[in-house]
């Protein structure tokens, strides 16, 4: 097969240059924006050369930004470390198709709800009905299985050599302890790449906090960024010293962002490893 001439070969590296500076320039522009001077963030310059970290000051001296950061980081460790926990034990009884009776009928209705939802009136009235509108835990219990998750999970347990779990029964090992020191010691690439599922998803919570949340203080940090980077609304607590000018909302709202997305950014190179062998292995069987 012969090369592709030079001038073809030119061609497709300026695009994919091209392509990757289209990419990368909003994010490091928000970060760099984020950082900017008081001076240089009123005169709208193009890309910042001087920097301060007032916006940064400003919001970790308190306020509504803040405690939007604690309320997502409670919601996605709880939420994520819930999830996992009855979704792998629900994968695992349900994997087990010839030992528990009725598991295929849990799994047809757990298929279904992949396709059939209530609507959101009857979740709202449900959610009220057991008390948990303006708490934390609606954005919990709504959504603690995802049926997706839980059918990768499963086909990974499925594919298990069946001669480890019969040794481990022939030595008198019973469900619970196969269950924890063999199954899921040997499922740790499925469950981080479906905690990283979950834990994205718990950290982006906004409409659901939107339906169920109406305390200000116990917003999420997307609903905070809806409301102080979309609609403009100033953020309470923002001032980096008693009697001074709070910094310009530019780099607030920047800073906001960069609060927003920075915890995934760290988490996800942790499990990156991972998501070829985990989601592949589980989502073939056979």
């Amino acid at each position: 097969m012969n090369a592709a001439p030079a001038w073809v070969r030119a061609i497709k590296a300026i695009v994919i240059i091209l392509i990757t500076v289209t990419m990368l320039y909003p994010l490091v522009y928000v970060i760099a924006m984020s950082f900017a001077s008081p001076a240089q963030a009123r005169a709208g310059v193009f890309f910042p050369t001087e920097y301060s970290l007032d916006a940064y000051r400003a919001i970790f001296n308190g306020g509504t930004v803040t405690q939007g950061l604690q309320n997502s980081l409670w919601v996605t460790v709880v939420g994520t470390t819930l999830s996992l926990v009855f979704t792998s034990m629900l994968a695992w009884g349900l994997s087990r198709t010839k030992e528990v009776p009725g598991s295929k009928a849990i799994l047809i209705m757990v298929l279904a709800t992949m396709f059939f939802s209530a609507g959101i009136i009857p979740n709202f009235l449900l959610i009220k009905t057991v008390g948990l509108l303006d708490s934390l835990w609606a954005l919990i219990i709504p959504g603690l299985i995802s049926a997706f998750n839980m059918i990768v999970i499963r086909n990974f347990f499925m594919n298990l050599p069946s001669e480890l779990i019969e040794a481990a029964r022939i030595d008198g090992a019973g469900e619970w302890r196969i269950f924890l020191q063999i199954v899921l010691p040997l499922s740790k690439p499925v469950l981080a790449v479906m905690g990283l599922f979950y834990a994205v998803g718990y950290w982006n919570t906004y409409f659901n906090a939107l339906l169920y949340i109406n305390d200000a203080e116990k917003w999420p940090i997307q609903v905070v960024l809806q409301q102080y980077v979309l609609a403009g609304v100033n953020i309470p607590g923002a001032v980096v010293t008693e009697g001074a000018p709070p910094p310009p909302g530019v780099t607030l709202q920047m800073a906001v962002i960069v609060l927003a997305t920075l915890p995934i950014l760290i988490v996800y190179p942790f499990v990156q490893r991972h998501f070829t062998k985990g989601v592949l292995t589980g989502a073939i069987k056979g």
